[in-house]
């Protein structure tokens, strides 16, 4: 049986990529899938490019935010709307291998796991290859995870009859709120199993939040003092831990 999967798409002002990335959804070869594009106060023409795909692809569906809230809610508003069994995120600027869906779907009833992230590639902002791919450890706890920070959005996908949906609803803060998520979800005990095939693109434009190393750093410390609460000694601990990695990163990419 085919079930369905739930795709989670925040935009805003994503004109630039999202039909790309829709394209990608569409192209799957799996498909039993629904993506529940949740816009966030666009001033582009983000929204007109969605309502001519949904017109088209019933599969596809547009909710708008009535206020500017954050990538955050819009996830969790497109979650609340969800009726897969399956909950897959991919933001409005990434893209997926043809055979994403498929192959991590398969994956996660082999392993009789309820949450999976795949390996992705980097790609800039015109979508050319940066030479990066991340691939995931076989499996990550929660410590795991404060100390390598290595899942990424556009690879996650949850099994909802295995993890409780609940835990899916996002922190209301404006960074780190996916991040927050999956710590809710490691936290209650589901390790997330990894899948070293590549299955995804991420972008990462020149100047980014994510590019941004400074800012990068304030929000990994955020994240363990203010919204994990750690202690000053586990945090520090942490901190050590992921730089040391990060620095290993580096190295490992320029092989």
């Amino acid at each position: 049986m085919e079930y369905k999967v739930s795709i989670i798409t925040p935009s805003y002002n994503s004109e630039k990529y999202i039909a790309k990335t829709m394209k990608s959804v569409q192209a799957q070869t799996y498909q039993n899938w629904e993506m529940i594009i949740v816009d966030d106060c666009s001033t582009d023409k983000t929204c007109e490019i969605v309502e001519r795909f949904s017109a088209i692809d019933s599969r596809i569906k547009l909710l708008r935010q009535e206020t500017n809230a954050g990538a955050g809610a819009a996830r969790t508003k497109a979650m609340r709307a969800s009726t897969g069994r399956f909950v897959a995120y991919l933001d409005a600027d990434d893209i997926w291998k043809s055979s994403k869906l498929e192959k991590q779907v398969k994956f996660m009833r082999k392993k009789g796991c309820g949450f999976s992230c795949a390996s992705y590639e980097v790609i800039d902002d015109d979508g050319n290859k940066k030479g990066k791919e991340v691939h995931m450890l076989p499996k990550v706890d929660y410590v795991g995870f404060l100390t390598n920070n290595l899942l990424q959005t556009v690879g996650i996908m949850v099994d909802t009859e295995k993890v409780d949906k609940e835990l899916l609803v996002m922190p209301n803060i404006r960074r780190r709120q996916d991040a927050a998520t999956w710590l809710q979800i490691l936290k209650a005990g589901h390790e997330c199993y990894g899948m070293k095939e590549i299955l995804a693109e991420y972008r990462r434009a020149e100047g980014s939040l994510s590019s941004n190393k400074i800012k990068a750093v304030k929000g990994i410390w955020h994240l363990y003092r203010d919204i994990e609460h750690l202690s000053l000694p586990f945090s520090c601990y942490c901190f050590v831990r992921y730089a040391v990695f990060a620095v290993w990163k580096r190295i490992y990419f320029k092989k």
